[in-house]
């Protein structure tokens, strides 16, 4: 059961922009009781604001290690959270970058769904995905439960255009990062759970726990291909094979 006192708080930082006091945050809570957490701040949201994806996080052996566990884990993500060319560094707590491929739904995406069946009905796109948390001193120190309550410390995402691939297209490429124009780091798609669909294919189970699925013009940032980088101001590029780039400014 979600405690109300952490929803509060939690979506009281969202809309302020402000942070929560990690220090009363529940020594002991279970990933069940914080996934209810995140939903109820979702709830919340949503009465000002419009539900348009999501972010997997954990998909590599070595990001799950690093926070002690055995599964991805997933954040809701509001219209406001998405970015188009420029983002505010001061608009953010402790904001990281990472390199993702992002899914954008055509066609409603069922439980059923074989990893085909979601290619053929979604759409690629190059992306780049900014975590980032309501807590301080947030990387790599919270635990899986406040990541979860923290909507998988979701902070902002951009995405290019999308295109239809398939399977293959998209299953062992190169990501690169570049920060004013010089290679920052580099990955491949075989780091997001060895296939980025596969984050696609375990989040509609996920979510279906809610009651929600994935619908037609919203979108799933799949997991990174690198270890987050801290975020400057400057001009980030992120370029993958097959699909494309996509340009964020840092101001």
């Amino acid at each position: 059961m979600a405690d109300m006192t952490w929803v509060n708080e939690l979506y009281k930082a969202y809309e302020n922009r402000t942070l929560a006091n990690r220090a009363n945050f529940p020594k002991h809570l279970d990933m069940s009781s914080a996934y209810d957490i995140q939903d109820m701040v979702l709830q919340r949201k949503e009465e000002t604001e419009a539900l348009k994806g999501y972010k997997v996080s954990l998909t590599s052996r070595q990001t799950q290690d690093m926070f002690m566990s055995t599964s991805p884990l997933y954040g809701a993500m509001c219209d406001s959270a998405v970015l188009t060319d420029t983002v505010n560094r001061s608009d953010l707590n402790e904001p990281l970058l990472e390199l993702e491929l992002v899914f954008i739904v055509q066609e409603e995406l069922k439980l059923t769904d074989s990893a085909e069946d979601i290619m053929r009905k979604c759409l690629i796109a190059p992306g780049i995905e900014v975590p980032d948390s309501r807590f301080t001193n947030w990387f790599p120190n919270l635990t899986v439960a406040e990541i979860i309550a923290d909507s998988a410390v979701s902070g902002r995402v951009i995405y290019g255009e999308g295109k239809p691939l398939t399977y293959d297209d998209i299953a062992n490429i190169k990501g690169e990062l570049f920060f004013n124009g010089k290679l920052l780091a580099e990955g491949r798609s075989t780091e997001v759970l060895n296939h980025p669909v596969e984050a696609v294919q375990w989040l509609i189970k996920e979510i279906a726990h809610y009651g929600r699925t994935l619908k037609p013009g919203m979108f799933v940032s799949s997991g990174t291909f690198i270890l987050p980088k801290p975020m400057e101001v400057g001009k980030y590029e992120a370029r993958y094979e097959t699909v494309g780039n996509v340009v964020l400014t840092v101001k």
